[in-house]
């Protein structure tokens, strides 16, 4: 038995013990609670008033129940200082990505493993010709940007604790700088415009690995599917014909066994936009109807706040603006309406990055010869500043050309009109107060942003297309310059920018509708000025055409909204219909696999890319089997010369070469180890079912859904992957895919969805992914998610105010 002692020394350890626990329990609750009350001090502010520096009169910032502010003032750059004040505080670590990503300056927050990226950034030198470029703008368009980068600052400043990012990441926020808008905007250049070099040397190497009449048949110029418009006026280019024999690395197995993945587990058709309008001539209220919806690649916050602005012009006259702004870049509505005219946006694939090859000599190390002749080397060094390491110097060398890059042990000059002084310009704030769609065209021709579709309409009913942004101006517009240009070329692919004048338009068409989708727009001369920069197969915007013909001689905006909604499996379901014809009876026969495969395939259908489908999702998937059969080992080769080179990005229209040779089934073309063009089928079926066996999922189980469930989520929890419930969206199953016009994959899709007749905003439908803000402790920082899930519509204006913050001077 235990002593009398030894009981007391027992209970005096529980005791202590329990103690000890209370006390460890206590600094958890205290550390949760300290955690929270900082997550809380960097909310925004959403009402009072406070004191704004430089303002000319009060400005009120209105939230309604959704996070959307109207923002009222007495001038436009009062609220341009307000839109900086709001984005701050929603947006900022999102803003300060946007700034570090086209500098190259991640590597400052997030350590060595950004270092890549940063290097690859740095040979742009874009922070320098952000700087350039800010000295070109005229005194009222720096005015503006200095009033936001003010309002931006004072915003950041006026929280009671920095963004919660940066506690994760330990660092502190650096204030905002008047160049770092206009590098926001080269941000965006690099995300529509930076595969264009891989594309280019893509194509390059299948210039060199296969002879004319095999390249005209592999990259073809147009597909069957294009939906120009202009293409009542102009026949589409002919088919290239078909060559006896493919080239020798046709079909060639890749070495390295990661290469034979299929490429459809990963979302590869990172591909999407749609915007149309249709005439007042086919509207129920006599003004144009302009839909958007620009698909870019997803996260948290959304890319895109919206807002609306209630002002005076200079003439006094009262405006009101509606649409989205993008946090980081001038506060411009980028796409919306103003009452007169609305527009919208899709990125246009026009050609505008150039490759020229250069001579080197090792007699004289400090030149290069361009198709100008030798010229001498200018070498910046570049300083990458790296959180927890040493900063690291690289050597940036350049030409009058651009900036020299090293591939496949060629030098190559960059080419690309991004570098151009004029490629950030503040002309976009012209459509603010643009009252016809004429002088919105004429605007959208001098826009200072990548090359974009621009769709247009005004309240008297007209509807337009032409492109907005720079383009090159090229003395021998054609498709060669979709490769790169060899070394001792006589000249340069394009020599300085396209004037306005000469951009092509198409004005009120005879059938009252525009659509565009990434696509070829034009079939006639015009074509040529753009170039092709990896334009889309075609059949999305040939189906939204039809879609958006279906709505009749009358129509609305709730009914034009659903246009962008379309799912229909009408390209995938020509494939689904060839794997039926080669599953028959004999290829079945003793195959129990391939007999529930084709039995899937005709029960588990309707039709759509819908979540519920399996039929869907292995069609879609032998289409991928036959792309990797037959091209798995020319991008292992390819990948070699730039991580962005593929025959995909060479010609996003591979589909439309297997199309071709499944409808002829030439001998000479079948890959090594195929007997026929049937056997070949059989075995993207086989490798399909294989691709399942290897994952443990059951045929049965394998639907669309599955597969395409949104992983949307914060870049903080790509860094902490435990936050990712926190800092996420719902794993939602997501109807659609590329070919049709609601583009969807697990990270990639419709960033907003816009419908507005212009001088009816109220009218007006909205939806995007996300919320206004990107705070996880803000009511709206999911708000609105569900219904962009749902594809339910929500008003494109704010509605009654719930919160009101006026800023005073």
């Amino acid at each position: 038995m235990a002593t009398i002692g030894e009981r007391m020394a027992k209970r005096r350890w529980t005791v202590w013990t329990g103690w000890i626990a209370a006390c460890l329990l206590m600094l958890l609750l205290l550390g949760a609670l300290g955690a929270w009350l900082f997550l809380r001090a960097s909310l925004a502010q959403l009402d009072g008033a406070r004191t704004a520096p430089g303002l000319r009169a009060a400005v009120s910032i209105e939230r309604d129940d959704m996070g959307v502010p109207l923002i009222r003032g007495r001038d436009r750059l009062d609220l341009a200082y307000a839109t900086g004040f709001v984005h701050a505080q929603e947006r900022y670590f999102q803003m300060d990505l946007l700034r570090r990503t086209a500098a190259g300056e991640l590597a400052e927050l997030f350590g060595p493993r950004a270092l890549p990226l940063d290097r690859a950034r740095r040979l742009h030198r874009f922070r320098a010709r952000a700087q350039q470029s800010l000295a070109l703008l005229a005194p009222q368009e720096r005015a503006f940007v200095d009033r936001y980068v003010a309002g931006v600052n004072d915003g950041l400043g006026a929280l009671k604790a920095r963004p919660f990012e940066y506690l994760l990441a330990g660092a502190a926020p650096q204030a905002w700088r008047a160049e770092d808008s206009l590098l926001a905007v080269w941000a965006m250049y690099i995300d529509l415009q930076g595969s264009q070099e891989g594309r280019e040397l893509a194509r390059g190497w299948l210039r060199e690995h296969s002879d004319a009449s095999q390249l005209a048949f592999l990259l073809p110029e147009a597909s069957r599917w294009d939906a120009p418009l202009d293409g009542a006026l102009h026949a589409a280019p002919p088919e290239a014909p078909l060559p006896p024999a493919p080239p020798a690395w046709w079909g060639r197995r890749p070495q390295a066994p990661a290469q034979l993945a299929l490429a459809s587990n990963a979302f590869v058709d990172a591909v999407g936009s749609n915007n149309y309008a249709i005439a007042g001539s086919r509207s129920s209220s006599g003004a144009a109807i302009v839909a958007d919806d620009m698909h870019l690649g997803l996260q948290l916050p959304n890319i895109w706040y919206r807002l609306a602005l209630l002002y005076q012009d200079e003439q006094g006259v009262q405006r009101r603006l509606a649409g989205v702004t993008l946090p980081g870049a001038p506060p411009l509505v980028i796409a919306g309406s103003n009452g007169h005219v609305a527009w919208g946006f899709t990125n246009s694939y026009a050609d505008t990055v150039d490759l020229v090859e250069v001579g080197v000599d090792a007699a004289r190390p400090h030149e290069v010869r361009t198709p100008a002749g030798w010229e001498r080397v200018i070498e910046r060094v570049e300083t990458i500043a790296v959180k927890g390491a040493s900063g690291e110097r690289l050597a940036v060398r350049e030409t009058s050309l651009g900036p020299l890059r090293a591939a496949g042990g060629r030098q190559y000059a960059v080419h690309w009109v991004a570098h151009q002084p004029q490629a950030v310009n503040l002309n976009h704030l012209k459509l603010e107060t643009a009252e016809t769609l004429d002088a919105a065209l004429a605007i959208a021709n001098t826009d200072g942003i990548p090359a974009q579709n621009f769709v247009g309409g005004d309240r008297a009913g007209n509807i337009g297309w032409t492109i907005a942004g720079m383009l090159p101006r090229r003395a021998h517009p054609g498709a060669e310059h979709s490769f790169p240009l060899a070394a001792g070329a006589a000249a340069p692919g394009w020599q300085g920018l396209l004037a306005p004048q000469d951009y092509p338009r198409v004005v009120n068409p005879l059938d009252g509708q525009i659509t565009t989708a990434n696509s070829r727009q034009l079939a006639g001369p015009g074509a040529a000025l753009l170039g092709d920069g990896g334009f889309d197969l075609g059949q999305r915007n040939a189906q939204l055409a039809d879609r958006v013909h279906r709505l009749g001689p009358r129509t609305d905006v709730a009914h034009a909204f659903q246009a962008a909604l379309d799912d229909r499996a009408r390209f995938i379901a020509l494939w689904r219909e060839r794997v039926l014809a080669v599953l028959d009876p004999a290829a079945t026969a003793g195959q129990p696999r391939r007999a529930e495969f084709r039995r899937l395939l005709e029960t588990s259908w309707n039709g759509r890319a819908d979540v519920d489908s399996v039929g869907y999702r292995l069609a879609r998937n032998t289409m991928w089997a036959l792309h990797d059969i037959l091209f798995a080992g020319v991008n292992e080769e390819l990948a070699r010369l730039d991580p962005k080179a593929s025959m995909g990005s060479a010609n996003p229209r591979w589909p439309a070469v297997l199309v071709r040779l499944l409808d002829t089934q030439p001998a000479g073309w079948l890959p090594p180890g195929q007997k026929t063009w049937r056997d070949l089928q059989l075995a993207a079926v086989d490798r399909v079912i294989a691709d399942f066996d290897k994952e443990g999922m059951a045929l049965a189980q394998a639907t669309w859904g599955q597969r395409n469930t949104a992983t949307i989520t914060h870049p903080i929890a790509l860094a902490v992957p435990s936050l990712a419930g926190w800092l996420g969206m719902p794993p939602d199953q997501l109807p659609g895919d590329a070919h049709m016009p609601r583009v969807a994959g697990p990270k990639f899709g419709q960033s907003e969805r816009m419908t507005v007749s212009p001088g009816r905003e109220e009218e007006g439908l909205y939806n995007m992914p996300g919320g206004q803000s990107g705070h996880p402790l803000s009511p709206w920082f999911r708000r609105g998610h569900a219904e962009w899930v749902k594809g339910t519509p929500l008003p494109l204006l704010p509605g009654v105010a719930r919160h009101t913050l006026v800023l005073q001077p």
